[in-house]
Order: C-alpha cells, then sequence, then structure tokens
C-alpha cells in the first residue's frame, strides 16, 4: 500500500518549531482573529471550551515585559524572592527520571551550546532566560487562563487548543513559541491582563514572523521515531 502524499497539514504540525527571535513586523489582527477562531474547533470534554485567551500587543505588551523581567532581575539579586512566585499547577515533575532528564538536559544544552553559552556562565544564562519575558521579541504576546473551578481534564483540552493556535499560525506564514516560563510570575500578569481571580495561568506564548538571520532559529529538537512510544494490539 502506498504512503499517502504530505498535505498542508502535514508541512504545518512539521515546520512548526518553537521559535526564540522574531522580526517586529506587524501581525495583522484579522489574522489573529482568525487564528483563534479557527483553534476554538479544538475538542473538550462535554464541549465545556475553557480556554480564555489575551492579547497583548503595543504598550500592554511592553508594560508587562517590563514587569516581569524586573522581578525575574530582583529574584536573581535575592533568591528568597522566589518563594513569591508559585506556580498554580506543577508543569514539570518534582523528581527527574529518564529518559526525560535525559531530553531534557539535551535540550537545554543543545541551545546554550548553539548560543556559545558554557555551564558557568551565569550571565548570559539568566540573559537567555529572561528572553522568555520578553516574548523572544515577537510584536505579540498570548496569555492563556482556566477558571481554577474546572478539573485536570481541562489541560488536556487546552493542549489541543493550544496546538491549533500554532499549526494556524504556521499556516499563515507565522511562528510561535508556547511558553510556560511565566507560570511563576502569575501574580504580576493576572492583574495586569485584568483576569478574574477565579482564574488561573495556564501558559503564555510569543507569535510573530520568525527571525530568519538569527542563529537560534537554526536550532530544531529531535523528536523520538514514532516506533519507540507505539505499541501495536492486533
Amino acid at each position: 500500500m502506498s504512503l499517502s502524499p504530505r498535505s498542508p497539514v502535514d508541512e504545518a504540525i512539521d515546520s512548526r518549531m518553537s521559535v526564540r527571535a522574531f522580526t517586529q513586523q506587524p501581525v495583522e489582527r484579522a489574522d489573529l482573529q482568525a487564528i483563534l477562531q479557527l483553534a476554538s474547533r479544538a475538542p473538550s470534554g462535554t464541549n465545556t471550551q475553557p480556554w480564555r485567551v489575551y492579547v497583548l500587543q503595543g504598550q500592554s505588551r511592553q508594560s508587562l515585559v517590563d514587569k516581569v523581567c524586573a522581578a525575574h532581575d530582583a529574584v536573581r539579586e535575592d533568591p528568597s524572592l522566589a518563594s513569591q512566585y508559585v506556580e498554580a499547577y506543577d508543569y514539570y515533575p518534582t523528581e527527574w527520571v529518564s529518559p526525560y532528564i535525559d531530553r531534557r538536559r539535551e535540550n537545554g544544552w543543545g541551545l546554550y551550546g548553539l548560543l556559545g553559552i558554557t555551564r558557568g556562565d551565569k550571565d548570559r544564562m539568566h540573559a537567555q532566560h529572561q528572553r522568555n519575558f520578553r516574548f523572544f521579541d515577537a510584536p505579540v504576546g498570548l496569555i492563556f487562563t482556566l477558571d481554577r473551578v474546572m478539573g485536570r481534564g481541562s489541560l488536556l483540552d487546552y493542549g489541543a487548543f493550544l496546538q491549533n493556535i500554532m499549526v494556524a499560525a504556521r499556516g499563515r506564514g507565522l511562528h510561535t513559541c508556547p511558553q510556560a516560563a511565566w507560570n511563576g510570575f502569575a501574580k504580576i500578569i493576572l492583574p495586569h491582563i485584568g483576569a478574574a481571580e477565579t482564574e488561573m495561568l495556564v501558559c503564555g506564548m510569543a507569535l510573530g514572523y520568525a527571525d530568519e538571520g538569527d542563529i537560534v532559529n537554526t536550532f530544531r529538537t529531535p523528536r523520538v521515531p514514532a516506533a519507540e512510544f507505539t505499541h501495536w494490539l492486533e
């Protein structure tokens, strides 16, 4: 049996990557609206559609960047301040085991190696991590929240919604970078965007046009072959 030809959807999924350098080319609001409307077709348990999206551009984006970068710098100067910034849910495990820790290290040191950042270079590590809180210079920052009353299953629904955004963006020549790095600074972010006390931060996302000339965007993370994680039962 012959393999079906690749479709535009295949191309959008395969070309999706976490872009870490964007140009300042603006993104049309009509494109953002179309992407979000299309993403809303994601499945959710009993059609609860639990997502809530805040789109930051211009001054609202820059003001948030300034606030969170200042907090990030302050935590570096006084690590005891880190206790003020707590994530609403555990994104990563409390104890790392193989193969996950191995993949995490491969990802981190692969990126730092490309950028010439060595293990002892704490200043450059801090600066690179802070690029998250600048939305990697993307003109559009997205913040996603969830009503706290919802269960864990809504985070599963949210994953499908986020993937739809990223794939729809690729279909329009745009790129994204989903970011859990924002989660610890929810106490700054939620008031800034006007979120209700009943909302919790799920993640952020940078969206825009990739800077194709920046070396950081040559970094593509590897994927385990499907044969390694698939079990065929007959």
